[in-house]
């Protein structure tokens, strides 16, 4: 990691000032630091300080390069921080999942992730309300849709998620199989909540254009899981995460609905309040779920 080193020493000379403070910081000699500036010029072919015996200062090019040199050192940091825990990552891993993705998809997936990473302890809370992040310990919350508060970090797991409509076997044997979206006005739509408001504006794109459908039913819940066992018990049919009903489509436990039509957006992403929170922990877990979920929807992609 030469090029790294050299970042670093080009950094601390500049926040420095000084060529010897920089050195003793780094705890190498001046002319090594003096050495390591002049090939980074070299290979950039221009000036980054103006020297004179007194002082020691960034030239315009030398400021633009901080600016750039500064995040990439961060990034570079994290990622050997990362890659040397390896096995190692160890601590606390505390993060609110969705209730139907969570209980039903993420949890087994975690037992392997901990016995990837057998130092990692895990505490987690489900529920679909994105609150429970601020009233629960929790430092994590696995979330689909936009970030409810732009101050939130937001770090991707499945940005191509959406949602599809589906309905068992044996409600539509029973009621019959819509063939477009008006026809879900003839049918029992199983409705959840989202946020404060029932979910009941399923929205749609066909042809390039945005579509959108009032519905109704018998049925809302505000937990997500209770609409997908309402589903696959035949009640109705349900607009849901194609991460959420993967298992139930692969089985057939569940059955697409027009599909010729694209799904809103569903994107899922970790949620926490600063950035200092990105941990090697938290950045293994977003590699891992990010994997994972790739694979499922390729599972179940349509050719």
């Amino acid at each position: 990691m030469k090029l790294l080193r050299e970042f670093e020493i080009f950094i601390h000379t500049a926040q420095t000032g000084s060529l010897s403070d920089a050195a003793r910081l780094l705890d190498l000699s001046p002319a090594a630091t003096s050495i390591a500036i002049k090939r980074l010029e070299a290979q950039l072919n221009t000036a980054l300080f103006i020297r004179s015996t007194r002082s020691l200062r960034l030239t315009h090019a030398g400021e633009v390069f901080l600016q750039h040199c500064l995040p990439a050192v961060q990034l570079l940091q994290d990622g050997c921080r990362a890659v040397q825990a390896g096995d190692q990552l160890s601590g606390l891993l505390q993060i609110s999942l969705p209730s139907d993705l969570g209980r039903n998809v993420i949890l087994p997936w975690l037992d392997e992730f901990q016995r990837l990473y057998p130092q990692i302890k895990l505490r987690v809370a489900i529920s679909d309300r994105l609150a429970d992040i601020f009233r629960e310990s929790v430092d994590l919350a696995l979330r689909y849709g936009s970030l409810p508060d732009s101050a939130m970090i937001a770090l991707p797991v499945c940005s191509d998620n959406r949602r599809v409509l589906c309905a068992a076997p044996s409600y539509l044997v029973q009621h019959g199989t819509p063939k477009q979206l008006s026809d879900l006005a003839q049918h029992n739509c199983l409705c959840f909540m989202l946020g404060d408001y029932v979910y009941d504006r399923w929205r749609f794109r066909a042809l390039g254009q945005e579509i959108s459908i009032q519905v109704s039913g018998d049925r809302v819940a505000l937990d997500g899981d209770a609409v997908r066992r309402w589903a696959v018990a035949g009640f109705g049919i349900a607009y849901k995460s194609q991460l959420d009903i993967a298992d139930d489509l692969q089985a057939g436990r569940l059955i697409r609905l027009c599909p010729d039509l694209e799904g809103e957006a569903a994107p899922l992403n970790l949620l926490c309040a600063d950035r200092r929170q990105i941990s090697p922990i938290v950045q293994a877990l977003q590699s891992y779920l990010s994997q994972r979920c790739a694979n499922l929807l390729q599972a179940i992609s349509v050719d």
